[in-house]
């Protein structure tokens, strides 16, 4: 019930900000090949780049995919999204998903803290593990574009001002790239958002990839440029 609150709240206020529009057509989900040498970007994440109830090809690292390569920034996303990943289990996984890459990264994604607010769980532990997260691709050499949450207002002023600093705070620390807050293209508007009010629809996300291409596209060309 406590997640479940915390849920409704976050969205009710997010959805009370724009009211419901007429969702414009998806692009076609056919994309074009990419590149056989085309650098890696891994996206590490939770359910918002897992492509959580989406058809293939229609979540986040896909769409971002064809997106640059649309744009002349060829790149192949690997998806390592896992619906439900608190950062705690994220970090869990970290090391194995990154020595089980083919390929090494030049470029990792990572979006990762909204289960840990909708759980409740203090901002000091999803700070932490956030920092030792952006810490290991340090150490591998893998820089970060690090997609941002915001806490829902009913989680109290002291929460948020704990929670919401998290992002940018540890952007500068790590020298990551930073998309303030990952949602922000979609919050509040339900014709963008599945039925769930919490995850993007397929129009949905092709907002979210307009909004953060240009971050990614720049990191990218940095990271390759080293």
């Amino acid at each position: 019930m406590r997640y479940a609150s915390l849920v409704a709240a976050f969205l009710i206020v997010g959805c009370s900000a724009e009211k419901a529009s007429d969702p414009a057509p998806v692009a076609s989900q056919a994309a074009a090949p990419v590149p056989a040498d085309a650098p890696v970007i891994l996206a590490f994440g939770d359910s918002l780049y897992a492509g959580y109830q989406l058809n293939p090809g229609e979540g986040y690292p896909p769409r971002l995919e064809a997106a640059l390569l649309a744009a002349g920034t060829p790149a192949r996303l690997v998806n390592a999204g896992v619906s439900g990943d608190t950062t705690a289990a994220a970090l869990q996984r970290l090391a194995f998903t990154l020595d089980n890459q083919p390929v090494k990264p030049v470029l990792a994604l990572v979006g990762l803290g909204g289960n840990d607010m909708l759980r409740g769980l203090p901002p000091e532990e999803t700070r932490a593990n956030l920092d030792a997260i952006l810490t290991e691709f340090d150490k591998r050499d893998i820089p970060v574009v690090l997609t941002g949450m915001l806490a829902a207002p009913n989680m109290g002023e002291s929460y948020g001002k704990r929670f919401n600093g998290i992002w940018p705070e540890l952007a500068k620390k790590h020298e990551a790239a930073l998309v303030p807050f990952f949602l922000k293209p979609v919050l509040g508007n339900k014709a963008l958002m599945l039925e769930d009010n919490v995850h993007p629809n397929a129009v949905g996300v092709e907002r979210i990839v307009a909004a953060t291409q240009g971050t990614v596209a720049a990191a990218l060309k940095a990271a390759v440029s080293k």
